[in-house]
């Protein structure tokens, strides 16, 4: 009698058996009960290939065709699911290019959303400093203001019914020396010209009432009240929540290398396949230009600047109330320290120029430089640990300004050099692109809003607010460091944008972001999103 019953009757040879055991296990190890779900899975295979004559082969084909299914089953079903004809396509799945899409959504439009990463924020969007800007220094006149201010006031009129956290932090532009304490009243009046009326400048016996623990020497500062820290994360995935919500449509892992236009509109080539489209919105970030470069010689060209930034551990929020701020210079806005919502402290960014759009390594040397600097500001910082550290990379151009450019005769629209502020300004700048398209293009859809807007409910990440971790029924917590229970991973594999890489995952929950990095609770996690995800998380059995 054959013992493996699942196999078909006929002469089992052991080697055969015990190296397609082996394969199996190399290949897709998975821990606990999903191993034996991956055996199985490869025994079915195993059992109808050798049920046919194939001379001899029925091994090795069913090896690769179950590697074929397991190991690569979601970047194959998303290449051969991509045949869209659409009204719009964002390109792009920053801050703003979630902010866009949400908004043409909601305008009527058909939508897509296409992001060349594994996920939305996959550039320059995840690495940033979080902070909801009042636009009190920005240029005065400037586009970049105006969108700034208009999303601030959006971000703040929609948080509630989103659920989305803001931390009342204030800010205060401190000066160090005399050369930056004559500049203080100039940011006061720029400020004021730019209508941010509650900004005024302060002592620094003043300064050290509000911020009692920062280093002797300051001889004044600036106060600005309305400067406030949100969750970096949440917000963009609520806008494209609320996208999907409304039938706007979505692809990660999906590079656009090709643009043609004709009678129709645009023919947009994928890595996953083709889409047409009416209009086109290019939110690709440091690859805008080359986007636009599909099809035309660029307005502007990206020039990448990078920001290293370092994150204190949780005790070190304690020390200060608002966000310390530098007298900015003409190049960068200069290195701060500011609380997070998840409840840290950072320090940063770094200001470097560099070639490469894609990766933002961190240097050991400029991380000790912001160490000192940090200190110097700050001397509690010595006593705290510092648990992560990360850079990013802002879409900067040859010229200080948002380079944002409309062609109506061609239905095309570049959203281009959008750097620090891109966070506060996103609502504002998907308004802009919506105020273009209404007034300088002709009709290319028709624009009919929902007669009633939904609004998704966003899971609560901010320290300072209540948290799942102190509600009943939760599943017990995962990550410790961070608070997270089994109930957060599991709602979002189940949400209407659920995360497909392990970057996604942890941005939603925060799961394994924490001092440890992942360290004690990535065991559970790689349980609980078992082949959810492009890739496992582990390569062996983990006891």
């Amino acid at each position: 009698m054959n013992p493996f019953f699942i196999i078909p009757h006929h002469k089992t040879d052991k080697t055969t058996f015990l190296m397609a055991a082996y394969i199996t296990v190399v290949f897709r190890v998975k821990i606990n009960l999903l191993i034996i779900r991956q055996l199985i899975s490869f025994f079915v295979f195993y059992g109808f290939f050798s049920s046919v004559d194939l001379c001899g082969f029925s091994v090795v084909i069913a090896v690769l065709v179950w590697f074929y299914c397991h190991m690569f089953r979601g970047e194959i079903t998303r290449m051969t699911q991509l045949n869209e004809n659409v009204d719009v396509v964002v390109i792009g799945g920053g801050v703003v290019g979630c902010a866009v899409f949400r908004r043409f959504t909601l305008m009527g439009a058909k939508t897509l959303l296409l992001e060349r990463g594994g996920d939305i924020l996959s550039g320059a969007s995840k690495a940033n400093s979080a902070i909801l800007h009042t636009g009190f220094d920005a240029p005065t006149g400037s586009l970049e203001l105006q969108c700034m201010q208009a999303g601030y006031e959006e971000y703040l009129a929609i948080r509630e019914k989103m659920n989305l956290p803001l931390l009342q932090t204030t800010a205060i532009v401190v000066a160090w020396n005399e050369e930056q304490l004559a500049a203080l009243p100039g940011i006061v009046k720029q400020a004021h010209e730019n209508g941010v009326t509650d900004v005024e400048q302060i002592s620094a016996a003043d300064v050290y009432l509000r911020e009692p623990k920062l280093a002797e020497g300051v001889l004044g500062g600036v106060f600005v009240p309305g400067e406030y820290v949100i969750d970096p994360w949440s917000a963009p995935l609520a806008y494209v929540t609320q996208a999907v919500m409304h039938g706007g449509k979505y692809r990660f892992n999906c590079e656009v290398t090709n643009a043609t236009q004709d009678e129709q509109g645009w023919l947009l080539n994928t890595r996953q396949g083709s889409v047409r489209t009416r209009l086109v919105i290019n939110c690709a970030g440091n690859h805008g230009d080359l986007i636009d470069g599909l099809w035309r010689t660029p307005d502007y060209e990206i020039r990448p600047r990078k920001g290293q930034f370092l994150v204190y551990d949780k005790a070190a929020a304690a020390d200060i109330n608002a966000i310390i701020l530098p007298v900015p210079t003409a190049t960068t806005k200069g290195v701060l320290l500011c609380r997070t919502i998840f409840g840290n402290m950072i320090l940063g960014p770094t200001a470097e120029e560099q070639t490469d759009r894609d990766r933002a390594d961190v240097d050991e040397a400029v991380l000790k430089g912001l160490i000192e600097k940090g200190s110097q500001m700050l001397p509690t910082l010595g006593q705290y640990t510092v648990t992560a550290t990360y850079a990013g990379l802002r879409p900067a151009t040859e010229k200080k300004e948002y380079r944002i450019y409309h062609y109506p005769q061609d239905n095309w629209v570049s959203v281009g050099g959008i750097r620090s502020t891109g966070l506060t300004a996103a609502l504002g700048i998907a308004a802009h692109v919506e105020d273009l398209y209404r007034n300088h293009f002709s009709e290319l859809f028709s624009a009919q809003p929902p007669a009633e807007v939904q609004w998704p409910v966003m899971p609560m990440l901010s320290d300072y607010q209540p948290r799942d971790y102190a509600c009943s029924g939760n599943g017990g917590i995962i990550c410790h460091c961070e608070l997270v229970t089994r109930r957060e991973l599991e709602a979002a594999f189940h949400s209407a944008v659920p995360p497909e890489c392990i970057g996604g995952l942890r941005r939603r929950t925060r799961v394994m972001m924490g001092r440890c990095n992942g360290f004690f609770c990535s065991n559970q996690v790689a349980e609980i999103a078992g082949d959810r995800l492009d890739n496992t998380l582990v390569v062996g059995r983990v006891e």
